[in-house]
């Protein structure tokens, strides 16, 4: 029981929208020998109470999907359209062929529209065969339930709570479940978020560099939010080449914030 009730959360990308290391790019970020700063996309998994949820399905998915070993997925969250964000869907048709159905994703009307421009072919009346099947549920700021439909009928749904934030000025969500709470391409979180992230064992935040950014959390506004949310733990994602390297960003990060690379996994 115990274990059914514990999280677990796997970085499977912590980068931005063009990765580290970028390409072109001959900094001392992008050319490290440490694996922890090579930064896929970012995207993460979480596996709580039999479930897995996928947040964000960027461009890396498909390399995410097998290098973590993943052979199935309940759902998939998704903050906004952005392409680091979903331009990885057209590979969901492997989980089509493995479970025989469309894979469940969860996303805004708005981001919806965005899918059936960038998607068109998967939401034609007739479907070319082989293209990506997607279960598109809407939602908004309200709580909705995730539930497995592949048959298990005796595992309860899991509730997830979105949290409204604003990327510069496009409204991107947030998700939490539980103790933990994922933010991710956001430099605004208006009050009634921030109720929306007290009590959490974990916080995942972005922040791409040092510097004020216009669309994203600088690393002192995002320790600011860490300590404001007053989560026991937050784990930073979304690092561009530009915050310097894992082992130096880890140095200067003050007590309980750290520094997450893919690969990381840590329990809630």
């Amino acid at each position: 029981m115990e274990e059914f009730n514990t999280a677990r959360l796997s970085f499977l990308g912590t980068g931005t929208s063009q990765g580290v290391p970028m390409i072109g790019c001959s900094c001392k970020v992008c050319k490290s020998h440490d694996s922890r700063d090579n930064r896929l996309r970012s995207s993460a998994l979480l596996e709580w109470r039999g479930f897995k949820i996928l947040i964000d399905a960027g461009p890396d998915f498909r390399q995410q999907m097998l290098s973590a070993n993943i052979s199935n997925l309940d759902a998939i969250l998704l903050t906004h359209e952005h392409k680091d964000h979903t331009g990885g869907l057209d590979d969901v048709r492997a989980f089509n062929y493995i479970n025989g159905k469309a894979l469940p994703i969860y996303c805004e009307e708005r981001v919806l529209k965005s899918l059936e421009n960038e998607y068109s072919y998967a939401f034609q009346e007739h479907k070319y065969p082989g293209v990506p099947e997607f279960d598109i549920r809407v939602i908004d700021e309200n709580k909705f339930l995730v539930r497995r439909e592949n048959g298990v009928s005796d595992l309860p749904p899991l509730e997830v709570q979105p949290i409204r934030v604003y990327h510069y000025k496009l409204p991107v969500l947030g998700f939490r479940m539980g103790d933990f709470a994922y933010i991710t391409d956001a430099n605004r979180i208006d009050e009634k978020s921030y109720k929306l992230i007290k009590d959490l064992k974990v916080l995942v935040l972005n922040t791409v560099r040092h510097a004020k950014h216009i669309s994203h959390f600088s690393l002192s506004e995002a320790i600011e939010v860490a300590k404001k949310s007053g989560a026991e733990r937050t784990y930073l994602t979304h690092l561009s080449h530009q915050i310097g390297t894992h082992m130096e960003l880890s140095a200067e990060l003050p007590p309980g914030v750290y520094a997450a690379y893919d690969g990381l996994t840590v329990q809630i």
